[in-house]
C-alpha cells in the first residue's frame, strides 16, 4: 500500500496527516500533530530518544557490502523462502516509490525517509498516527515490540452492508543516523506475532543507504528497480491497484507531501 494518494481518489471525507479536517501545518505544508498528539496521550515533554539498533535494521556505514541484499538504492533488503517482492512506481515518474515484502498471506511494506542529524522522528510520527486513527473513531495503542516501539490499532470501516467494523494496523518505525525506516506489516502479520517474525527479519536485516545529500526531514529517500533480481524472490512491479474495501495505510500521512500513487493490496 503508497503512503500517498492518488489526486483522482475523492478525498473529501478524509482527516489530514495531524488528525483536523485542515490546517496543522507549519509554513512549510509538513504537519505538526503536537496539538492532537497531547489530546491522545503521546505529549512530548523531552527530545525523542533513539533507541538502540543493535542487530538492524543497519545504516551503510555499518556493513561492508551487499552480503546477499537486494540492491534498491535506498534500500538493501533479504530475501526468504517464498518471498515476493513488490516494487511500488509512482506512474507520472516511474520513480520507485515504496517496496512491499509478501510471504504468504501477510505482508510488510518498506519505506525510508530522511531525519534530522541530532533526533529521531519515530514519536512524533507516531503520535500523529495515532491522531488520525482516534479521530476517525478507532483506536491506537502504543507498544513495545521487536523493534521497539510500536502502534498497533484499530481502524473502522464499512462492510458491503453498511456496518462498521475494524480491522487492525500496525505501524513499526526504526530512527537511524539522518534516516527514518518504516514498516507496515499488514495481512494476518498486522495483529499475529508469528505471522509477522519472518518479515519482521527481513525489516531487521535491512540496509538504509541514505547518502550524503542535504534532504528536508520526512523527504521520501529514492529507491531504484534492481539490476539483478535474486532469483530466488520473486520482484513484482506494479503501478495500479483496485482497492479492496480495507483502511487505507495513506489515510495516515506524517510525511511531507510527494509523488501520488495507488494503494498496492
Amino acid at each position: 500500500m503508497g503512503i500517498f494518494r492518488r489526486g483522482t481518489k475523492d478525498t473529501s471525507s478524509e482527516l489530514e496527516p495531524d488528525g483536523t479536517s485542515s490546517g496543522g501545518k507549519d509554513s512549510q505544508g509538513t504537519p505538526d500533530g503536537h496539538g492532537a498528539a497531547a489530546a491522545n496521550g503521546f505529549t512530548r515533554t523531552a527530545p525523542p530518544s533513539r533507541p538502540s539498533r543493535r542487530g538492524g535494521p543497519f545504516d551503510r556505514s555499518e556493513v561492508p557490502g551487499l552480503e546477499g541484499r537486494l540492491d534498491l538504492g535506498a534500500l538493501w533488503l533479504t530475501g526468504a523462502p517464498g518471498m515476493e517482492l513488490r516494487l511500488e512506481l509512482e506512474e507520472e515518474s516511474q520513480n520507485v516509490v515504496g517496496v512491499t515484502a509478501v510471504l504468504g498471506e501477510s505482508a510488510v511494506q518498506l519505506q525510508a525517509f530522511a531525519a534530522p542529524r541530532s533526533e529521531g522522528i519515530w514519536d512524533d510520527i507516531r503520535a500523529e498516527i495515532a491522531a488520525s486513527i482516534t479521530a476517525q473513531g478507532g483506536t491506537a495503542d502504543k507498544t513495545s515490540g521487536p523493534l521497539g516501539n510500536e502502534l498497533r490499532a484499530q481502524m473502522p470501516s464499512q462492510d458491503p452492508s453498511g456496518r462498521t467494523v475494524f480491522s487492525p494496523m500496525r505501524f513499526v518505525g526504526v530512527d537511524g543516523p539522518r534516516w527514518f525506516l518504516r514498516a507496515v506489516p499488514s495481512g494476518p502479520a498486522a495483529h499475529d506475532d508469528h505471522a509477522a517474525s519472518t518479515l519482521l527479519e527481513v525489516v531487521r536485516a535491512t540496509v538504509v543507504v541514505r547518502g550524503d545529500e542535504a534532504m528536508a526531514p520526512r523527504e521520501l529517500l529514492a529507491l531504484q528497480l534492481p539490476e539483478q533480481p535474486d532469483p530466488a524472490t520473486e520482484v513484482a512491479v506494479e503501478e495500479d491497484a483496485a482497492t479492496q474495501g480495507a483502511p487505507a495505510i495513506d489515510d495516515f500521512k506524517p510525511f511531507e507531501r510527494g509523488p501520488e500513487i495507488t494503494e498496492i493490496h
